[in-house]
């Protein structure tokens, strides 16, 4: 098991891609502390599969826009599981408006969602982190992080942002043993709970032969695409790795 002995902080885990990190995280023997802000059901259920599979979990509800929030809930699953030794950063909102018509309070509430939580969560694992010279920080970023597409303002500025966060943050914890990483993923078979934010696919349905024409590998990413390269940075097979980006993203965007 690559993850044995390790315990991990995952955020946004009661579906999807957080979903599926916490299973195949569970999978390779980490112990796991889980949250999300709402879906107590849902992330629940996560929990069973993951305890069926042999290993400790921990819920944590909370908003980890938050900041006491964020500190408090990092606190409460150390109480509970004794350390952290990944974090998972995994929360997003994808709104998307032409620049002239994104408000201000528009643009902050991406910022506050995007990219202010992963600095909190960053903040509050870091002291034991330290004080066991080892650990790894893993963010979600997305397509945004990587390209800028119109009507996506306030969505690639807070990606591009966090890509700079993890850079910063592995350059300052590199002595420490601390690596800090962001894995960045395409368009993948999930449940879209708000399709106002995929405009793209208005015209074009998803995973339909004229989306996939423009995907050099033919196929959407799964969720389980996502989670292997999570599982990658979390591993020690990583180890030389960090401040750097994984583009799961099929060949869409070669860079």
């Amino acid at each position: 098991m690559r993850l044995h002995g390790k315990t991990t902080m995952i955020t946004g885990a009661s579906r999807n891609i957080g979903r599926e990190i916490a299973i195949t995280f569970a999978r390779e023997g980490s112990d796991l502390i889980l949250n999300t802000r709402s879906s107590k059901t849902e992330l629940s259920e996560v929990a069973s599969i993951c305890e069926s599979l042999g290993v400790k979990t921990h819920i944590v509800m909370g908003d980890v826009t938050d900041p006491d929030k964020s500190m408090q809930m990092v606190q409460e699953g150390i109480n509970a599981l004794g350390k952290i030794d990944v974090l998972v950063s995994n929360v997003a909102i994808r709104p998307h408006k032409p620049i002239l018509e994104v408000s201000n309070e528009e643009w902050a509430s991406v910022m506050h969602t995007n990219l202010f939580p992963a600095f909190y969560l960053i903040k509050a694992v870091l002291p034991g982190m330290i004080d066991r010279k080892c650990g790894s920080i893993i963010a979600l970023g997305g397509q945004a992080a990587i390209t800028g597409r119109p009507e996506t303002v306030s969505v690639t500025t807070a990606k591009h942002g966090l890509l700079g966060l993890i850079r910063a943050v592995a350059a300052e914890m590199a002595p420490y043993k601390i690596r800090a990483n962001m894995v960045n993923p395409g368009t993948t078979d999930t449940q879209r709970l708000n399709p106002e934010w995929y405009p793209e696919f208005e015209q074009t349905d998803r995973g339909s032969l004229e989306h996939l024409q423009g995907i050099p590998l033919g196929r959407q990413g799964t969720v389980s695409d996502i989670a292997n390269a999570c599982l990658f940075f979390a591993s020690d097979e990583s180890s030389y790795i960090t401040g750097d980006r994984l583009n799961v993203v099929g060949g869409k965007y070669i860079v």
